[in-house]
């Protein structure tokens, strides 16, 4: 079949041009590097081993895992309270309005007309009227028709446009599912550092109070005459030091208390004392662990940039049909007459009937430019939802190799603990009888202090990177209570609706009705 055939094929047809979008093959990754399948254990808080499970499918709540009513409280204040979340939805619901107005064009338009002018004229132009050489012609004409317009859609250009505004509303949905994620993931994340820096100030306290009661036995000794005033003075300056490390720590806690109002929409005025002890946090047992093939049909990033390659290919469709002849049918059928009566009369109907064919001759490459130029940015889109993948799969593996290694690290960092007071101990028992000098007891007040603060990071970061795993895996956002059985989408059904807030999704649907 010559061109000329193919091009009368498809216009009969009603073909779509430009490229059928598919959905890019799954990475072939099959794993994420050497990693233990199971972590260390330690007997304390925070401390108990992970399993990790491949295949195990990933709670829609995951932070209720953590065994803490403060921690599911906070998470669902933000939820229901943060800004973010309805800007989110807002942007979802403008772009699926977007769609229904551009699927308008698949339809003929329809435009109903109503005119009455009453005009006066003078005869003279015309030699007279009536033997009159200067007289007045007073007329009324009324007009009342309907105008119907149809652009038949030859090409696919109103089928690549509404397909191009389906895949930015995919977009859209995964933009407010990363924004659901990422705000869940924070405020957990939040919570915990939250309760780091407030145990790390309690630990603090106590070996400032510690110090303070060395300091006084010392002074004591002193003025005994049984101590030297550099043990003193060498005490109050570690005494001076402790308490110059709790500022900071302070300093440290009240800027995240402040991020944790924002997280959960309130001002820092609004902070009620809310917290999260992480002595009383629960670390899961199993871990969900997705290959890289499941991966990229749950996180929200992901999809969301299949979702902006998949607009991009629609809009090389929509550039290939601006090159193309464009069809219109209009029809206009109506009445006129000089007075109302008449336009009932069967003399008065009028109508007209077009057919309109246009095609650009000449543009000096104007449009082949243009959709080169949509051609450049489906490419773009295509390396960018390569760079998301490899991106994600990174995410993942950092994530499992920082939940393995935090296992290691606290039960080190108890060890080194366990150590450090028993070295105090014993220096303080030898300085007790002379057989060693003080900067020996010194040293080992100051191990003590470091070797605390430093177990309970190791602790926080357990539950940190344990949030940050859940996170880089998709958040289970499929597996969430707010979707309903017939509705809640599937890791591989990325074009179901998964909205967020239920009372803004059900004013979106009924507004969208009422609109029906």
């Amino acid at each position: 079949m010559g061109a000329a055939g193919a091009l009368a094929a498809c216009a009969l047809a009603g073909c779509a041009v430009g490229p059928d979008f598919a959905s890019p093959p799954a990475p072939g990754a099959a794993g994420y590097g050497a990693i233990p399948s199971k972590t260390q254990s330690t007997p304390t808080a925070g401390g108990a081993s992970q399993t990790l499970v491949h295949g195990r499918d990933i709670p829609g709540e995951w932070w209720k895992l953590f065994r803490s009513r403060s921690l599911t409280a906070l998470v669902e204040e933000a939820v229901a309270n943060h800004p973010n979340i309805a800007a989110a939805e807002a942007a979802l619901r403008q772009a699926r309005e977007t769609i229904e107005a551009d699927r308008g064009s698949f339809f003929p338009s329809a435009t109903l007309n109503q005119s009455f002018t009453r005009s006066q004229m003078s005869t003279s132009q015309y030699g007279g009227l009536g033997g009159s050489s200067n007289s007045l012609l007073l007329y009324s004409l009324h007009n009342s028709n309907v105008a119907v317009s149809f652009t038949p859609d030859v090409f696919g250009k109103t089928q690549r446009t509404v397909e191009s505004d389906e895949a930015a509303a995919e977009y859209q949905r995964f933009q407010l599912e990363a924004t659901y994620l990422a705000l869940t993931a924070n405020v957990v994340t939040a919570a915990v550092s939250d309760g780091s820096y407030a145990a790390q100030i309690k630990v603090t306290r106590e070996l400032i109070a510690a110090y303070r009661e060395q300091l006084r036995l010392l002074e004591k000794r002193f003025e005994l005459g049984a101590v030297s005033q550099a043990d003193v003075l060498s005490e109050r300056t570690l005494l001076a030091q402790a308490e110059a490390t709790l500022p900071p720590l302070e300093k440290a806690r009240a800027q995240t208390r402040n991020l944790l109002m924002a997280y959960l929409g309130r001002f820092p005025n609004g902070d009620n004392g809310e917290a999260v002890d992480i002595a009383n946090l629960k670390l899961p047992r199993e871990l969900p662990v997705s290959l890289p093939s499941t991966l990229v049909r749950q996180r929200p990033d992901v999809l969301s940039a299949e979702s902006q390659l998949h607009q991009a290919s629609a809009q090389v469709g929509v550039a290939t049909a601006n090159m193309l002849p464009q069809f219109t049918l209009s029809a206009t059928g109506g009445t006129t007459g000089n007075n109302f009566a008449k336009l009932m009369t069967p003399t008065s109907m009028v109508y007209t009937l077009a057919e309109q064919a246009s095609a650009q001759a000449f543009d000096a490459g104007t449009l082949f430019h243009r959709r080169e130029a949509k051609v450049a940015a489906l490419e773009q889109s295509a390396a960018q939802y390569r760079a998301t993948v490899i991106s994600a799969v990174q995410n993942v593996a950092d994530s499992l190799q920082a939940v393995s290694h935090d296992a290691a690290t606290l039960r080190a960092q108890v060890a080194a603990e366990k150590a450090a007071a028993k070295s105090l101990e014993i220096a303080r028992i030898q300085y007790s009888v002379g057989a060693t000098n003080y900067s020996i007891v010194l040293d080992a007040e100051q191990s003590l202090l470091n070797t605390r603060l430093a177990r309970v990071k190791a602790q926080a970061a357990r539950f940190a990177d344990t949030a940050a795993l859940f996170q880089s895996l998709g958040g289970g956002w499929w597996n969430r209570v707010d979707e309903t059985p017939a509705s809640a989408p599937k890791p591989t059904d990325p074009v179901a609706l998964s909205p967020i807030a239920a009372a803004i999704r059900a004013q979106a649907e009924e507004h969208i009705r009422n609109d029906r």
